[in-house]
């Protein structure tokens, strides 16, 4: 038995289910404040009990990690597999009603990325991968772009919600402005990271996300060829998931010289 494919087909099953639930939510919910700019909606948590029970009924003795997660789900017990979700990607662009989030899914294995799924319920897209086994639109192979220079790159970039002059975010992106074609703050982490391994973008970077945003969105662009790494140097590391990513090692190397003159 392909234990990836079971895998997999729960993933998009459980990011389209959390799909259907935030376009549910439309015109109805409401919003509050979880901190400075950081904003949650019925939707956020309706979502992620949504995908909690779709992914917990298939596979009983895994966990799920979760951004909405209570102080009750602190206690959750340690499992060898553990699912990471994000069920709203993009909740400011919800509660806006710009019709760019997702919700992402992933799971790891003793911190390896087996499978990841994100899916934007406004476009019907659902990107997907496995581990060893490529990256898919909706099916359909994709890859990343074949840029290999900063000046000819659309980079895309999010920031943390309380953005400071000195953040590292925005020192690189002043950084970028000048040297690269356009850069584009979407709102979506997940999508950010999917729209570069479908080719779309083909810079992207963060010191300031959480491991739901970016955990399924990483290995769809590794598994569509792309190259991703901690900003300070070495292999990406999913608890902390601070990133550089590119679309290829050559553009990834002038991304990681820019982020050093521009961040140290």
């Amino acid at each position: 038995m392909n234990r990836h494919a079971d895998y997999l087909r729960v993933c998009e099953e459980a990011v389209r289910i959390g799909g259907a639930v935030v376009q549910d939510w439309v015109g109805r919910f409401e919003v509050r404040k979880k901190g400075y700019a950081d904003l949650v909606t019925q939707a956020d948590i309706a979502s992620q009990e949504a995908v909690r029970r779709a992914v917990l009924t298939s596979f009983p003795h895994h966990s799920l990690l979760g951004e909405e997660d209570t102080p009750a789900d602190s206690g959750q017990r340690l499992t060898e597999y553990r699912w990471i979700v994000d069920p709203l990607d993009g909740t400011t662009n919800y509660a806006h009603r710009v019709p760019h989030y997702s919700v992402s899914l992933a799971l790891e294995r003793n911190g390896e990325l087996l499978v990841g799924a994100v899916y934007d319920p406004v476009l019907d897209e659902c990107f997907t991968a496995a581990k060893g086994e490529g990256a898919r639109l909706n099916g359909q192979p994709i890859h990343t772009s074949q840029v290999a220079a900063i000046s000819e790159s659309l980079a895309a970039v999010g920031f943390p919600y309380d953005v400071q002059p000195s953040s590292p975010d925005m020192l690189l992106f002043l950084e970028m402005v000048p040297r690269c074609q356009a850069i584009r703050r979407m709102g979506s982490s997940a999508l950010n990271l999917c729209y570069l391994a479908a080719g779309r973008f083909d810079v992207n970077w963060s010191y300031s996300t959480k491991v739901w945003d970016v955990a399924a969105g990483v290995l769809i662009v590794e598994e569509s060829g792309g190259k991703v790494t901690s900003p300070t140097g070495g292999g990406f590391v999913l608890n902390e998931a601070h990133f550089l990513a590119a679309a290829n090692g050559p553009l990834h190397s002038q991304l990681r010289q820019v982020a050093a003159r521009a961040v140290g």
